[in-house]
């Protein structure tokens, strides 16, 4: 099978600045012997599009050029037909967009590092996690979270997403002024059935969300595990103060935050939900997550 790549561009990720610094990348990576095809995506779901087509037609070897949504709609292109085939995907990543959280497991260092991997052929498996909802099925690399921090991501994209980053501290003031804990029924891996109230949920895949926030310090990308964090019903003072503690890590050591690591996840949740996967927000009725082990290959 040819290693020739399909580069999927999202020229407009990161405020446009990767349509502007994506084709000086991409000849880097010529020059370096590496051959490349460059589709650049139009709408939301065009990079979902373009990847199951070109998996329909053999393509095996994938480029995602843009931030992690970029990448989230490549593997659901991918997923599920890459489950029936002999090749495993492999999917490399130029992070020219706002969040590029995922590469963050493995360099701070973007496209300089992620271009180098690409050229010398750096692999590692990767876990996939699919979510079964009542409204589909969709799969992701990074994180999964619902409660506080999905509803914080909707508030951003719906009302404050022009004022970049101050907008994010905006929306995350105003849910923490109305907050209501919330409770998300699940059992994991067949256990019994917690319905305790939460402030959120999170289901890692990566350590990193947001950029630079380390969501699951304890998430390893290919163990066969999704890396859970259990954030207990808080007050707001309380969650103020610890919320910042996410950047580096130490939101875990809270009293009130449970780690752990499963394979399985089913919901008893009965309506939509605000959903942030991978960077993106969605509402959907969660039923079944699911670790898929080693599924794709990325090329860090």
């Amino acid at each position: 099978m040819s290693e020739r790549y399909l580069a999927i561009c999202n020229p407009a990720a990161g405020g446009g600045r990767c349509g502007e610094a994506a084709p000086a990348v991409i000849q880097r990576l010529r020059g370096a012997g590496v051959e490349i095809d460059v589709l650049e995506t139009t709408h939301a779901g065009h990079a979902t599009e373009l990847a199951q087509r070109a998996w329909a037609q053999g393509r095996r070897h994938f480029i995602g050029i843009g931030g992690d949504g970029t990448g989230y709609e490549i593997v659901n292109g991918l997923f599920p037909s890459a489950l029936n085939d002999e090749e495993t995907p492999v999917l490399g990543f130029l992070p020219l967009g706002t969040g590029n959280s995922f590469l963050r497991d493995f360099t701070d260092k973007g496209a300089e590092y992620s271009s180098q991997a690409i050229i010398d052929k750096r692999r590692s498996p990767c876990d996939v996690i699919r979510l079964e909802c009542t409204e589909g099925t969709v799969h992701y690399i990074n994180l999964l979270s619902v409660g506080f921090v999905a509803e914080v991501g909707a508030l951003t994209n719906r009302r404050f997403k022009a004022f970049g980053e101050p907008g994010y501290i905006l929306a995350v003031v105003t849910k923490v002024l109305g907050l209501t804990p919330r409770t998300f029924p699940h059992a994991c891996d067949g256990g019994p059935l917690v319905s305790e109230p939460c402030t959120f949920l999170s289901f890692n895949n990566s350590q990193f969300t947001g950029g630079k926030m380390m969501m699951a310090p304890h998430a390893e990308v290919s163990d066969g595990f999704a890396a859970m964090v259990n954030v207990g019903q808080m007050g707001r003072l309380d969650l103020l103060r610890t919320f910042p503690q996410i950047f580096e890590g130490r939101h875990v050591s809270h009293p009130k935050v449970a780690t752990s690591k499963v394979k399985r996840v089913d919901f008893d949740i009965r309506e939509p939900v605000d959903l942030m996967i991978d960077g993106e927000v969605v509402r959907m009725t969660p039923k079944t997550l699911e670790v898929l082990p080693s599924a794709l290959t990325v090329a860090v």
